[in-house]
Formats: structure tokens, sequence, C-alpha cells
């Protein structure tokens, strides 16, 4: 069930202090940053394009050993991981639109992933990040696909919703592309009668499929050619290694974002509860709703720093290479008021999501009630 906001959270004044020390490590962070910043993630920028450049070589030299393949693959996958996740998504919310580079910055850059940049900065920078886990205005929770709480109608398929869940998982990246689609109800469902859309619904569809047209192209049909040259049965070794590639990045991808919303302390919320929020009031919801998992720098650079899904909900455009070093200023700042702070191992979160799938794909009682005597 949501989360009764009024009788849970800290009285007016609690909540104005908690915000002012929220503000504060925004504050003191944002004075850090810099030369430094930018050094990195231009560091990670050449880190992913010779992963790139060095996986597909590695492909092509299968022929002479399948280690080569295999290393191919380990190093495509981990530049569509760096690629969506430490730069990608954290360009894309605008935490380096200070160095005012030409390429790293929000209005320009877009991702090696099936989902247009505009449409998902639409639906997930504005939309999620404001009505975070607002079930009836948060299309990001559950994905229009899983029923992850009491609040939301049980139906029929949702048994199911553990085949949904892995092919969510599998194809991930169509499910980004698709998500404002289906949202506008482009090709399926009644018509919204109204819609925030700022572009046309034919605008929408254009650029929904030419994206996928130029990422189904460039991964299964130029690179794979490119191989062919060398030997036919090439073709196929590419073709499979950029899926295989692909396959990883979805499932790594989608794992990390679910233990970041979904976990069985994750709490969701009534729209009417939420309006007309102080600042406060929006950080503590944040809190609430999201989830933290720990592990070492490595692991938080592969996750795109949302391993720290608090911190980046709390501070979306604070550069995420500073959200390790946020969450233990963050972590003091709940306990002083005691305020829940949701953080585990990844396996622990993980488990708990996968709990929390299991839990909501069957019927509450009352509505087994309900079914029986209809």
């Amino acid at each position: 069930m949501t989360t009764n906001l009024a009788s849970n959270r800290p009285d007016a004044e609690s909540l104005k202090a908690f915000e002012n020390d929220l503000n504060k490590i925004r504050q003191e962070t944002m004075a850090k940053v810099g030369g430094k910043d930018a050094r990195y993630i231009r560091n990670v920028i050449r880190v992913q394009r010779s992963s790139d450049i060095f996986g597909r070589l590695a492909l092509v030299l299968g022929f002479l050993n399948p280690l080569f393949w295999v290393a191919g693959v380990v190093l495509l996958a981990l530049s569509k991981i760096l690629d969506n996740m430490e730069i990608g998504h954290n360009i894309m919310h605008g935490q380096y639109d200070w160095m005012n580079d030409p390429h790293i910055n929000s209005r320009k850059f877009d991702w090696d992933i099936w989902g247009d940049g505009e449409s998902w900065k639409r639906y997930h920078n504005h939309e999620h990040h404001t009505y975070t886990n607002i079930i009836g205005k948060d299309r990001d929770y559950g994905y229009g696909l899983l029923r992850l709480s009491d609040d939301m109608s049980w139906r029929p398929k949702n048994r199911f919703q553990f085949i949904t869940y892995s092919l969510l998982s599998s194809f991930f990246q169509f499910g980004i592309a698709y998500h404002e689609v289906a949202g506008e109800r482009i090709f399926a469902g009644k018509r919204k009668e109204e819609s925030s859309l700022p572009i046309s619904r034919e605008e929408l569809k254009h650029s929904f499929f030419s994206k996928i047209k130029k990422q189904v192209f460039k991964e299964y049909l130029f690179f794979p050619l490119l191989a062919a040259l060398i030997s036919w049965p090439m073709f196929f070794a590419v073709l499979a290694g950029n899926m295989i590639a692909e396959f990883i990045r979805n499932w790594w991808t989608a794992s990390v974002i679910f233990c970041g919303h979904f976990t069985e302390d994750a709490q969701t919320f009534d729209e009417k509860e939420c309006k007309n929020e102080t600042r406060g009031e929006w950080y503590y919801r944040q809190i609430l709703g999201s989830s933290n998992f720990e592990g070492h720098r490595a692991f938080h650079i592969l996750t795109g720093h949302l391993s720290c899904q608090i911190e980046h909900h709390l501070f979306p455009d604070v550069p995420a290479y500073h959200y390790v070093e946020m969450a233990s200023q963050v972590q003091a700042v709940c306990k002083k008021y005691n305020i829940p702070y949701n953080t585990g191992s990844f396996v622990q979160q993980y488990w708990t999501v996968l709990k929390r799938v299991a839990k909501y794909s069957f019927p509450t009682k009352a509505e087994q009630r309900l079914a029986k005597s209809s």
C-alpha cells in the first residue's frame, strides 16, 4: 500500500531543518565541481570508445581463436554499459552542462541505445524525477507492465509477471524506446484526450522508428557485413557477438535500475498527499522511494553511480562521481531525523526485487473474494 506521508513524516520544523541540511550537502559538493570532474568524464569516454573499437576488432579476430571472440563480447558489453550508464544517463541529466563542451552536454548528446534521447529526457528527467513512485503519475514505476503494489489492480496477466520481468530485462533498450510511445498510446489503446507531449504524435513516431532503425542497421547489418568482407561466416559471428553484448548490457542496466526503485522497502505514494510539497517534503519522498546498494569504485562506475540512487534522486544534476562521498553524509542526516535510508549489498537488494515481483504476482485476499463472488 502507499505510504501515509501525513502520519509518518517528521513535523514541518524538522522537515525544514532536514531540507537545509541536504541543501548544504549539495552546495558544498557543487563548490568542488570543476576540472577534476571534466577530466574524469572525458577519461571515461576514452575508455568507452577504446572498449568499443577493441571489442569490435576482437570479434572479427574470433576466426583465429574463439577467445578473441569472447573478449570482443566482453569489451563491447563494457562499452555499451559505460555509454548508457556513467556517460549517457548522467550527461543527459545535465550533470556536465557547466563544462560548456560542444558535445558533452544534455542538449546534444544521445546514447548508443534504441531509446531516443529527447523522448527519454521528457518522460524520465521530468516525469519520473518529479513524481517518483507516485501511483498513477510515475510511469517508470513498473513500466506499465509489472504490478509492484496493492494500489495497482491485479489482473490475470500478473500471474506471469516473472516472465514479463525477464523479457523486460532481456529487451530493456526496447522498453526504454517504447515507454513514451506506449504512454501516449500511439500504437495501441484508447487515444488520450489530454497530453502534455510538446511534439506531435507523428514526430514522436518518427523519432521512435528513426532511432531504432539507426541502431539496428549499425549493430545487425553494418558491422556484420563489414566482417563478412573477410569471410562470410564472420557475418554471423559478429552479429551474434553484438546481440550478446546488447543482451548483457540490457540485463545489467535493468537490474541496476530495478534495485534502485523496486526493492521490498521502496515505498509508493498517493498523488493527493504529494500536492504542494515543500522542498523538504519532496526530499523526504525521494528518499523513501529509492534504494542504494554498496560496492567498490569500479562497481559504482559500471552502475553509472545509480548504486547511489537515493543521492541521484535528491541531486539529479550533481555529477554522479560525487554520489559515493555524498551518500555517507546523506545517511547521517537521515539518521539525525530518524528517516529510513534503504541500502544493502547488490545481491540483497536484487533478492528483495524478486520477492516484490513474486508477491504482487498474486491478488490480495480482498481481490480473491471479489473474483469468487462475481
